[in-house]
């Protein structure tokens, strides 16, 4: 299980990254727009202007039931040991053991 701090601090970057993607995706394309350097030096200050915390990069996928960073299946929202787990006792329908 993963510290309740570090989740907390996802779910605040989470709302971040919410708050300043309007901001984010206007001053990209106005740097695409603009000719003159000069002047993409200027919106690039803008960019950097928001939170570090606000960046897309900076979040992190994690595991639904425990919170687990690494190990990520994107369809189930699961991290692997209890994505295994779950298709083990067949609480995962259309998920089926692997055998070979």
């Amino acid at each position: 299980m993963a510290k309740k701090s570090l989740i907390q601090r996802e779910k605040k970057r989470q709302k971040l990254e919410l708050k300043y993607h309007l901001i984010r995706r206007s001053s990209k394309k106005e740097i695409s727009k603009v000719p003159l350097l000069s002047d993409k030096w200027d919106i690039y200050g803008k960019l950097q202007s928001p939170p570090r915390n606000s960046a897309p990069t900076r979040l992190r996928r994690r595991c639904f039931l425990t919170g687990r960073p690494r190990a990520n299946y994107r369809d189930f929202g699961l991290s692997g040991h209890k994505l295994r787990e779950m298709v083990q006792a067949g609480l995962l329908p259309g998920a089926t053991r692997s055998s070979w």
